[in-house]
C-alpha cells in the first residue's frame, strides 16, 4: 500500500465561495449596507476629509430605468467611490426631474378626452405629481439595486416647495438685471404638444418635404436690364421647402455680394442668382433661355445689395407688398440665392427682418392652422396646406418647378413629430445682454476642467451659435413664470418686492399655490402697474421651460442644502453626452447669468448605449436592454465591472453576448480571490516578512507591482479613466495567477507552515489582497464587500472596520516589508528572467503536445543563453529557477541566443510535492525527497498507508 502525504499538505482553506450566486446575494448585501447605513458611515468617517460634491443630474421620473440610467449612475458611483475611499467627503443628493410635458401628456392620456376637457389646473397639477412620485420610487428602487450609495431617502425633486422657490430666485436676479425679456420672434413650436421648445428640447432626423421655385412679380423693371432691352414686367424667382409660410411673406433676402442676372424662359423675365442659372433651369425643365446681355454681350448682373428695396406683391396676400432686402445668412449652395422671407417662420428670417424694419406676419395658429391671415388657406393644416398651395401657386401661374427632397429637420424630442418655426411672445434668456454668451464662452474655456477635454469645443460651439434661450412653455404641469400683467393695460407687473412674495409662497406653500391663491393674498399692499396705476394683476399663465428648472439646482440643491455638506459650484456634474446642449448648458447660463461663474469646477460626459449594430437603443427599434434582466441574470457587479471596462466618453455597445465575456472575466477576479483568501487561512501579521532581503526574486518582483499597480490606479481614479484601471486590474491578476500563483503553489503547498519560504509568499499575497480588495471596491462594491467578510481570523484586527468601504485607500508606507522607493528599478531588472522564462514555457508547451511530458514537474530544461544572460540565471539559486519554471532541474549552456531544449528530470517522483528529486536521502522518511523529509520531521508526521 502506497503511503498517503495529503494530509501534509497545506492546501488553500476558505469558505469564500467559488460561485458568487450574485442575483441572489446582493440583494441581501443590500439589506446589510441599509442596516449598517453604509453611506452616512462612510461620510461620518470622511467627516474633516477635503469635499468632494459630484452633483447628480434629475433623470426624467416618468418610467422604469434602463440601461443609459444604469450606466451613467454607476459611472456616478465610481467616482464617489474611489474619492470616498481615498478619504474625500463625498455627500451625494440624488435628484428627479419631475415636472414637464411628458408626464402631463401621460396623464392626460389615461383621463381620456372628455375628462382632460372638464378637469381644473390644480387637479390636473395634483394627478401629475402622483404620477411622478410613482416612478421616483421604482427608479430609486432600481437605482439602488445597481449598489449606489447616495441618500436615497431624500433626493431633490423639482416639484417640492423648496425647489421651485429657487427658480423664482434666479428668475429674479436675471431679470432685474435685464437678462430675461418677454418678446415675439420665431421660435420652435410643437402643434402636437401645443407648446414653445428650446433648441435643446430639439432632435433631428430625415424629413421628405417639397421643393418649390416660385415667381414672385416686382412692382418696377429694373432700370439696368430695360436698358439691355428687356421688356414687360420682372419677377423675382424664390426656392423654398416650406410652402405653408409664404401666407406670411413680407420680404425677399438676397445675398448682398452675389451677382444676380435676368433669365427668359417660357415668356418671363426672371431675377436669380447668376451661379444658379444652370442649376434652375435643369430643375425647371427650360429647353430655350436667355439671359438679359448688354452690348459688349455679356451678362448684365447686378449686386445682391444693388437690388435691395424694390418692392413686389406678395404670392399669396396679394394685396400686400413685399421688399427685395439681403443678408449674409443667403447662400448659394442651392435654390436661387433669393430667399423667401418669411420673419414669424425662421430666425435667420426675423434676424434679417429686424435689421430692414420688414413686418412680421403670423398666419398659424397655436395647432399648427393657418388663421384668416392666410387667405384662401384658412384652416388648414400647415401640412395639408402644402400641397394645396403648391396646386393654387401652379393655377396662378407663379409656380417654376416643384420635386421632393429628403432633408434633415427640426423634430419635438417628446412626441418625435416635426416642429414649425412660429413667431409668438415668449420669455427669453438673452444671450448677448449682460454679456451672458460672452462670460459663459470664457467659463467654459478658462474655468472648468472637461472630460474628456474635446468636449469643451463642442459645448463651446453650441453656446457660440445658440440663439436666446426660450424659457416659457404653455402648459400646466410646472413652475409658473413669476410675473404678473396689469388686468387694465397688460404692462408686465415684476419687481423685487414681487418677486420676494412669491418666493415666500413658494417656500410655503409650493408653486400650486399659484394656481389658486389671489395676487392680493400674498402681494405686498400697493403693488401696481407702474403704467396706469392698476392694482389688479393677474398672474403669468406660462411655465418655464423643464431645462431652466433643472439647470437651477445648483442654487436649489448646492445652495438650499449647503448645510448637509453640498457646495457651490460642484466639483463635478456628470452626464450623457446630449446634455451639453441640455442640462449642462441650462445650469452653465443660469449660474453665469445670476452668479457670474459657472456651476461646476469639472464637467464629465458619457455616451450612449447602443446595439452591437451601433444604433442607439430606443423603444421603437425594440433593441434595448432591461438593467434588471442583466442584473437578474448575471448580478450588478457583472454590471458594474462592463461599465468600468468600456471607454465611456463614446457610445458603447451592449449585449448579451458582451455580458456573457464580462461575466467570465468577473470569474476569473472572483477566482483569484478565492485563492488569495485560501492562501492565507493560517497568515496573519505578525508572521509576516519584515525585510525586503528576505523574499525571493520573484516575490520582490510581483510586491514592485503591486505598488506600480497601487499608484497606477489612484492616477486613473483621479483622472475618471475607469477603463483604465480596469486594464490595469485585469493585465495583474492575469500575471497574478498565470505566473505569480502558479510559482508559489510549490511553496504554499508543501512547505512546512512556519517555513520563511511561505511566509514570504503569503506576506505578497496578503500585500496584493489588502490593495485589490480596497482599489477594486469603487467597482465591484458588492463583492470587495463579501471577500472582506471572508478576511481569514488571522487578518481581522480588533478594531477591524465592517465593511470595506471604510477601510480607506492602501498606502505604500502600510506595505509590508517596506519595499525600495525605486519599484521599477526592481520590475526592469526582472524582466530579463521573465523572457528567458516566456521560452521556457514556450519549450515545455511544445513537449505537452508532443507527448514527451506531461506535467512540467517531469522535465529538465537546459537553456541555451548568452553571457550576459547566463550571469542573470546563476546569481539565481538553482531551486528558486526550478521554482520560476516550474520544472524538477535546470540546466545553463553557452548560446548565442535563448532557447530552451527540454529533457526528462532526473530522478524520482516524489509522491508528496511531485518534483522529480533524489529520493530517501532521510532514513526516517526515506520515500520523499530531502525537502519534504525535513517538513514531515518539523510537523511531527507519522506516515499511514492507503
Amino acid at each position: 500500500m502506497a503511503k498517503s502525504y495529503k494530509d501534509t499538505m497545506i492546501l488553500p482553506q476558505t469558505d469564500f465561495p467559488m460561485r458568487g450566486n450574485l442575483p441572489e446575494n446582493e440583494p441581501k448585501r443590500l439589506q446589510k449596507w441599509e442596516e449598517e447605513r453604509i453611506y452616512d458611515q462612510v461620510l461620518e468617517k470622511n467627516r474633516d476629509g477635503k469635499p468632494f460634491v459630484l452633483h447628480d443630474g434629475p433623470p426624467y421620473a416618468n418610467g422604469p430605468i434602463h440601461i443609459g440610467h444604469s450606466f451613467n449612475k454607476i459611472l456616478k458611483d465610481f467616482v464617489n467611490k474611489s474619492h470616498a475611499q481615498r478619504g474625500f467627503f463625498t455627500p451625494y443628493v440624488p435628484g428627479w426631474d419631475c415636472h414637464g410635458q411628458p408626464i402631463e401628456h401621460m396623464v392626460e392620456v389615461t383621463l381620456g378626452p372628455d375628462k382632460m376637457a372638464s378637469i381644473d389646473q390644480p387637479t390636473l397639477r395634483r394627478l401629475c405629481r402622483e404620477w411622478a412620485e410613482k416612478y421616483v420610487d421604482i427608479q430609486r428602487d432600481g437605482f439602488k439595486r445597481l449598489g449606489v450609495n447616495a441618500d436615497w431617502d431624500n433626493p431633490y425633486l423639482t416639484y417640492l416647495p423648496n425647489y421651485e422657490a429657487g427658480n423664482v430666485e434666479i428668475f429674479k436676479k436675471m431679470y432685474l438685471d435685464g437678462s430675461v425679456y418677454r418678446g415675439r420672434k420665431p421660435i420652435h413650436w410643437c402643434k402636437h404638444c401645443h407648446t414653445a421648445l428650446a433648441e435643446a428640447e430639439i432632435e433631428y432626423s430625415d424629413e421628405t418635404s417639397p421643393s418649390i421655385f416660385v415667381r414672385f412679380k416686382l412692382d418696377t423693371m429694373p432700370g439696368i436690364f430695360e436698358a439691355a432691352g428687356a421688356t414687360g414686367t420682372a419677377y423675382m424667382v424664390i426656392w423654398t421647402t416650406t410652402p405653408w409660410t409664404l401666407p406670411a411673406n413680407t420680404a425677399i433676402s438676397l445675398a448682398p455680394d452675389a451677382d444676380y442676372a435676368m433669365v427668359v424662359a417660357d415668356g418671363y423675365n426672371m431675377i436669380f442668382a447668376k451661379d444658379l442659372i444652370e442649376s434652375v433651369a435643369e430643375q425647371a425643365g427650360w429647353q430655350d433661355y436667355q439671359m438679359v446681355v448688354g452690348e459688349d454681350g455679356e451678362p448684365v448682373t447686378l449686386k445682391g445689395r444693388e437690388l435691395a428695396g424694390l418692392a413686389y406683391t406678395c404670392p399669396i396676400r396679394q394685396d400686400l407688398k413685399g421688399t427685395v432686402i439681403f443678408g449674409d445668412h443667403v447662400t448659394l449652395d442651392s435654390g436661387t440665392g433669393a430667399v423667401h422671407t418669411a420673419p414669424g417662420h425662421g430666425q435667420d428670417d426675423y434676424l434679417v427682418a429686424l435689421e430692414f424694419d420688414v413686418p412680421l406676419l403670423m398666419p398659424v395658429d397655436d395647432n399648427g392652422v393657418l388663421t384668416d391671415e392666410a387667405g384662401p388657406f384658412a384652416g388648414l393644416d400647415v401640412e395639408e396646406a402644402n400641397p394645396v398651395i403648391i396646386e393654387w401657386l401652379r393655377e396662378q401661374g407663379t409656380l417654376v418647378a416643384e420635386k421632393e427632397i429628403l432633408h434633415s429637420y427640426p423634430h419635438c424630442w417628446r412626441c418625435h413629430n416635426p416642429v414649425i418655426f412660429r413667431a409668438t411672445n415668449q420669455w427669453f434668456v438673452a444671450m448677448d445682454k449682460n454679456s451672458l454668451r460672452e462670460n459663459s464662452l470664457r467659463a467654459i474655456d478658462q474655468d472648468v476642467v472637461w472630460y474628456p477635454a474635446w468636449a469643451k469645443n463642442r459645448i463651446g460651439s453650441m453656446v457660440a451659435d445658440r440663439p436666446d434661450w426660450c424659457i416659457s412653455r404653455q402648459r400646466s404641469w410646472g413652475v409658473p413664470i413669476p410675473v404678473f400683467t396689469c388686468a387694465k393695460c397688460g404692462n408686465t407687473v415684476a419687481t423685487e418686492e414681487t418677486f420676494d412674495a412669491v418666493i415666500s409662497l413658494f417656500y410655503e406653500k409650493g408653486a400650486d399655490a399659484w394656481f389658486v391663491e389671489k395676487p392680493a393674498d400674498y402681494l405686498p399692499r400697493g403693488i401696481k402697474c407702474e403704467v396706469c396705476g392698476c392694482t389688479e394683476l393677474v398672474p403669468e399663465k406660462d411655465i418655464l421651460d423643464v431645462w431652466w428648472e433643472s439647470g437651477v439646482s445648483h442654487t436649489s440643491v448646492l445652495i438650499h442644502r449647503d448645510a448637509e455638506g453640498l457646495h457651490f459650484p460642484a466639483d463635478m456634474y456628470l452626464e450623457g453626452s446630449d446634455q451639453h446642449r441640455g442640462w449642462f448648458q441650462s445650469s452653465l447660463l443660469t449660474s453665469m447669468g445670476a452668479y457670474g461663474q459657472p456651476p461646476y469646477r469639472s464637467v464629465m460626459h458619457c455616451g450612449f448605449t447602443v446595439d452591437e449594430a451601433g444604433r442607439k437603443m430606443s423603444k421603437s427599434l425594440g433593441n434595448g436592454i432591461d438593467p434588471e434582466e442583466v442584473i437578474n441574470k448575471y448580478g450588478a457587479d457583472v454590471l458594474r465591472l462592463w461599465v468600468s471596462s468600456v471607454d465611456y466618453s463614446q457610445d458603447v455597445a451592449v449585449a448579451f453576448t458582451i455580458f456573457d465575456q464580462v461575466s467570465d472575466t468577473y470569474r476569473r477576479f472572483r477566482n483569484n480571490f478565492r485563492f488569495l483568501l485560501g492562501s492565507l487561512a493560517d497568515f496573519s501579521y505578525d508572521k509576516a516578512i519584515t525585510s525586503w532581503d528576505d523574499l525571493e526574486p520573484l516575490d520582490q518582483y510581483m510586491m514592485a507591482k503591486t505598488v506600480l499597480l497601487l499608484k497606477g490606479v489612484e492616477e486613473a481614479y483621479d483622472a475618471c479613466k475607469f477603463n483604465v484601471v480596469y486594464r490595469m486590474v485585469y493585465d495583474f491578476v492575469n500575471e497574478l495567477s498565470s505566473l505569480y500563483m502558479d510559482v508559489i503553489k510549490d511553496r504554499l503547498y508543501s512547505e512546512a507552515p512556519n517555513s520563511s519560504r511561505r511566509r514570504a509568499a503569503q506576506t505578497v499575497l496578503a500585500n496584493i489582497l489588502e490593495v485589490l480588495v480596497r482599489i477594486m471596491a469603487p467597482i465591484l462594491s458588492f463583492t470587495t464587500d463579501e471577500v472582506w467578510e471572508y478576511y481569514p481570523a488571522g487578518m481581522k484586527e480588533q478594531d477591524r472596520v465592517e465593511n470595506v468601504q471604510l477601510a480607506g485607500w492602501p498606502q505604500v508606507s502600510d506595505f509590508v516589508p517596506a519595499p525600495p522607493c525605486d519599484v521599477q528599478c526592481v520590475v526592469d531588472n526582472f524582466a530579463a528572467i521573465l523572457e528567458v522564462r516566456e521560452v521556457v514555457m514556450k519549450a515545455l508547451e511544445e513537449a505537452r503536445a508532443a507527448k514527451f511530458i506531461n506535467k512540467s514537474q517531469e522535465a529538465c530544461v537546459i537553456i541555451s543563453a548568452p553571457e550576459a544572460t547566463q550571469a542573470l540565471l546563476s546569481a539565481m539559486d538553482s531551486s528558486l529557477l526550478e521554482d520560476l519554471f516550474i520544472v524538477s532541474e535546470v540546466q545553463i549552456q553557452d548560446g548565442e541566443e535563448v532557447a530552451c531544449t527540454v529533457e526528462h528530470a532526473h530522478g524520482e517522483k516524489c509522491p508528496r510535492c511531485w518534483n522529480y528529486r533524489k529520493l530517501g536521502t532521510q532514513a526516517q522518511h526515506p520515500d520523499v525527497c530531502e525537502r519534504c523529509a525535513l517538513v514531515l520531521d518539523e510537523i511531527g508526521y507519522q506516515a499511514t498507508e492507503e
